[in-house]
């Protein structure tokens, strides 16, 4: 018995000796960023930069539904785009301009002196999401004034994305104006339709594809360095590089109907309702092995104390610990699987009779480890011993695979890297899953090296502003959006791909 117990106790002792040592060399920035030292771009004022960007929400270019513009609504686009030649001659001096056929996307191409470097492609979108009606008092500046207030450009926009747009404009024309001459061809393509499916961005990547366009970068919105950010409540620089994929199923249950009076057990509306529940209840796994979520936690494991690290580096004792902390918010579960909402409900018309047919839309958002085909499979899987439940895609659906995960070992995320310390001030940087959709999906056809960042700043306020009230972005970011994009642009085209 005693040499039993010392026996346990050798194995104790060596477990936590290895689980000590794990931690402990554990985390950091992920292997194979390339350290990158950053030009100095032509100077940029940071309060123009923001009365540019006042001027450009003003511009009502409003997507809702998919076909906007309507015939006949263009307008608001066809005066954006008039302005901006206005506001920034040097730059349409030096590149040119075609719109995409099929819409108003704008593609432009500056024609660098080397045609054997790969171009490089920033992306930004025209339009915004409507205000809500009814809330439009809620903002403290009308939504579409572009107002200047307390050191803040107010309006629909701000962020999403014509703050990007204005920035990379800001730094272009102060690049043409500085009498710069680029090696590797800059492209610009401006979305007219991201929120609504993005079919213009699409349409300018095949028209890019079709003429043997393979750029070295293609950059995006996406994210920012964040203040106070949940992960560890410090400051945070984001690149995203990768983003999840979208579907939406339509669940269905069939029953007799009739009146409320006489109920049959395991109605139409009760199996739709264990559907629901069992989806619920048995989300799709999560998987910390691969990029971006094991690159993001070796990261910010440096920032955390020493449980949380612990965990962190030795996922194969604590692994169901990390998927619950990670699972116990929405925002950290997103981060780690694909996630399932459902999001409407319809069964009968009237109080006192049974539905014949109750239906459920269940929206999907697809993390890069899994595919459409299997979050349809899973969805049958858990809905198979209920019976009588039909599991389609739902009618206009506007499905997408997740992208593909973007390398971090190139110069491009080295740039990107760099540029994000700086404006965080050298806060850590960490790769990162975009949870949401861009028009930088469509260009994964073709580039292997696609990312999503904007070089700016902001905090969990601040952010609330996508898609919300009060959407804004102080002046002062919009300086560094400018300077950050005269960055990328030079670095890119001094360094070696």
């Amino acid at each position: 018995m005693k040499n039993i117990l010392l026996g346990i106790g050798g194995l104790v002792v060596l477990l936590i000796i290895v689980l000590v040592t794990r931690t402990f060399l554990y985390g950091g920035a992920p292997e194979g960023v390339q350290s990158v030292d950053l030009p100095d771009p032509p100077a940029v004022s940071a309060e123009t930069a923001a009365q540019h960007l006042s001027e450009a929400i003003q511009f009502r270019t409003i997507t809702v539904a998919p076909g906007d513009p309507r015939p006949g609504q263009e307008g608001p686009w066809l005066d954006l785009q008039a302005w901006l030649e206005e506001t920034y001659p040097a730059f349409h001096a030096a590149a040119g301009k075609e719109t995409v056929p099929g819409g108003l996307t704008l593609l432009y191409t500056w024609q660098g002196s080397d045609p054997s470097l790969k171009p490089l492609l920033l992306m930004a979108h025209q339009d915004v999401v409507p205000v809500n009606i009814g809330t439009e008092g809620d903002w403290d500046a009308p939504p579409f004034s572009g107002e200047i207030k307390n050191g803040y450009v107010y309006g629909r926009g701000a962020i999403d994305d014509k703050g990007s747009l204005i920035g990379i404009m800001e730094a272009l024309d102060a690049l043409a104006r500085d009498g710069f001459e680029p090696r590797r061809t800059i492209l610009v393509q401006l979305g007219h339709n991201e929120e609504i499916s993005g079919s213009g961005a699409q349409a300018g990547i095949q028209l890019l594809q079709d003429r043997g366009v393979e750029p070295v970068m293609a950059l995006d919105e996406g994210f920012m360095v964040l203040e106070t950010n949940p992960l560890t409540g410090g400051t945070l620089g984001f690149i995203g590089i990768a983003e999840k994929g979208y579907l939406t199923l339509k669940i269905t249950a069939k029953g007799e109907g009739g009146h409320s009076s006489q109920p049959p057990h395991n109605s139409a509306t009760v199996r739709l309702s264990r559907a629901l529940v069992a989806l619920d209840e048995n989300q799709l796994e999560a998987d910390f092995s691969k990029p971006p979520i094991s690159d993001m936690m070796r990261v910010v494991s440096m920032e955390m104390g020493f449980v949380p690290r612990m965990a962190m580096a030795n996922q194969w004792l604590f692994g169901g610990m990390l998927d619950s902390q990670f699972s116990a918010t929405p925002a950290g579960n997103a981060m780690i699987r694909t996630t399932t909402a459902p999001t409407m409900l319809s069964g009968s018309a009237k109080e006192n009779v049974l539905a014949q047919r109750a239906m459920a839309i269940v929206n999907f958002r697809i993390h890069p480890n899994n595919t459409p085909e299997q979050v349809m499979q899973h969805v049958r899987d858990l809905t198979d011993d209920i019976g009588g439940i039909e599991v389609s895609e739902a009618e206009g659906s506007i499905g997408s695979e997740a992208s593909p995960v973007s390398a971090i070992d190139n110069r491009a995320y080295g740039v990107l890297n760099a540029v994000a310390g700086e404006v965080g001030r050298g806060a850590p940087v960490t790769p990162a899953l975009v949870l949401g959709a861009t028009d930088s999906r469509y260009a994964a056809a073709i580039t292997d090296d696609v990312y999503r960042f904007m070089p700016a700043i902001m905090t969990e306020e601040d952010i609330t502003g996508f898609h919300g009230t009060n959407e804004r972005i102080t002046v002062e970011n919009m300086g560094r959006l400018a300077r950050g994009y005269g960055q990328i642009v030079l670095a890119m085209d001094a360094g070696e791909e």
